[in-house]
């Protein structure tokens, strides 16, 4: 089969990673699923001739190394890798830890540059590839209780920006995925940690917010396995895009976004083009 590939995705123990793999895998691919529990993946995405588990951390450099190296003695190559792995550290800046923040960033952020990093060289030698991270709408806007969570997925928006002209010329393509809300267990409390602090002054507001943060578990209109077979049509594209807005809500979002910052440009325009050297 000339168009199957070889997709590596973290995060395949649940939610999105789970779709993804199964998805992958019906349109004829082959699939090393990977997360920090064998067994939950392997639970999760079920029995496959194509199907490699394969325990990974993706805030170690070390196990990310380890489970490429376990990919390509199996499959002999990596053709996509999809960067899905997060979690969701919610609340004010203030309330959230340290701690908390460096959790936020390793998982979110670092770790995506890990897996990238051990998988790079091996599609720089095969001459082609696809690095595919899903990142969120609040990669684009942010908003009030998702400080951590967004500066973790401005972050990757960035790195996978400018990853793309680098990479470009081995052949290999990126693309972003910018999820809205989808029913994924991202708001579960296996993923979704809240800030440990409390200070007086956001009591009133954190009353309100977090019920509705947590009232939304379960009720997201985005449905995972359709964004699944999206992405697997994507990634089978000539040319794939760069980016790719995925819900309705998404779509809303990145429109205001744009619009506010076309706004924000215009608004001081003259003083912004006076200020060259005379």
């Amino acid at each position: 089969m000339t168009d199957k590939k070889v997709w590596l995705i973290t995060g395949a123990g649940r939610g999105m990673g789970v779709d993804i793999a199964k998805a992958a895998l019906a349109a004829g691919h082959a699939v090393v699923a990977t997360g920090r529990k064998a067994e939950r993946v392997e639970h999760a995405v079920g029995e496959h001739d194509d199907l490699l588990v394969v325990e990974l951390d993706v805030t170690s450099p070390a196990s990310a190394e380890q489970a490429t190296a376990t990919a390509v003695e199996r499959f002999g190559r990596i053709d996509v890798l999809v960067n899905n792995a997060g979690n969701f550290y919610a609340g004010y800046f203030e309330e959230l830890t340290p701690e908390q923040i460096d959790a936020q960033l390793a998982v979110t952020l670092l770790g995506p540059m890990n897996v990238t990093r051990a998988v790079l060289p091996f599609m720089r030698k095969q001459r082609s590839g696809h690095v595919v991270t899903i990142t969120s709408t609040a990669g684009i806007v942010g908003g009030e209780m998702v400080s951590g969570y967004a500066a973790a997925k401005f972050g990757a928006e960035g790195w996978m920006e400018s990853l793309a002209p680098e990479v470009a010329p081995f052949g290999i393509k990126t693309t972003v995925v910018e999820p809205g809300f989808f029913r994924t267990e991202l708001l579960e409390p296996a993923s979704t940690t809240w800030a440990e602090l409390a200070i007086d002054d956001y009591a009133e507001r954190n009353a309100t917010i977090r019920p509705f943060w947590e009232s939304m578990n379960g009720q997201q209109e985005g449905d995972p396995a359709k964004l699944a077979a999206a992405l697997v049509q994507v990634v089978d594209q000539d040319d794939p895009p760069v980016r790719r807005v995925a819900g309705a809500d998404a779509v809303a979002g990145v429109e205001q976004k744009a619009r506010d910052l076309l706004a924000q440009v215009d608004a001081y325009r003259d003083i912004s083009t006076s200020l060259a050297i005379a």
